[in-house]
């Protein structure tokens, strides 16, 4: 009686991280077909051109390309799922999350002049176990500050009742 019970899986259903697991490939996928689209004889980039060769422009094509495959096919994941869109685009299961890392970049000038009192000649290591815990903390703060400002602005909330 007092033993572990075990959920029982239904024999066929499919986890959520399989599911995701191939929703990322299909967009994967969609994306390499873009970039090839991109570099045929009929295209913008004959086949065969060296990689090193390419203009800023012709890499803007098969980054936009893929970008847009990318998110094309993670939509159809949202709209097939009846998943919220934005947030099914913005899972990339990278860790860490490009939209992470993009507001951590947005706070890196107010973070120094927040620690002006850190010696950054110093080697992390040596930092008082005091000044790691007031710069992590501080850290933390503006992160959580970019974050709130990034999915809650007011720009975003109106973007996303113009979708509707």
């Amino acid at each position: 009686m007092g033993a572990l019970m075990k959920k029982a899986r239904i024999v066929g259903q499919v986890s959520p991280s399989a599911l995701e697991d191939e929703w990322q490939r299909r967009a994967t996928t969609a994306a390499i077909e873009a970039a090839r689209g991109v570099v045929q004889m009929d295209g913008p980039i004959p086949p065969a051109t060296p990689i090193g060769r390419l203009s800023d422009t012709e890499w803007g094509w098969v980054l936009a390309a893929m970008l847009f495959a990318w998110i094309s096919k993670r939509a159809e994941q949202a709209a097939a799922e009846q998943l919220d869109t934005e947030r099914t685009i913005r899972m990339t299961a990278l860790d860490p999350e490009p939209w992470d890392a993009g507001a951590v970049a947005a706070i890196l000038p107010e973070l120094a002049d927040a620690c002006a009192s850190i010696d950054w000649s110093q080697p992390f290591t040596a930092w008082a176990k005091d000044r790691v815990i007031e710069f992590l903390l501080t850290a933390m703060r503006l992160i959580r500050k970019a974050t709130i400002a990034r999915d809650f602005s007011d720009r975003a909330s109106l973007a996303r009742r113009t979708q509707v």
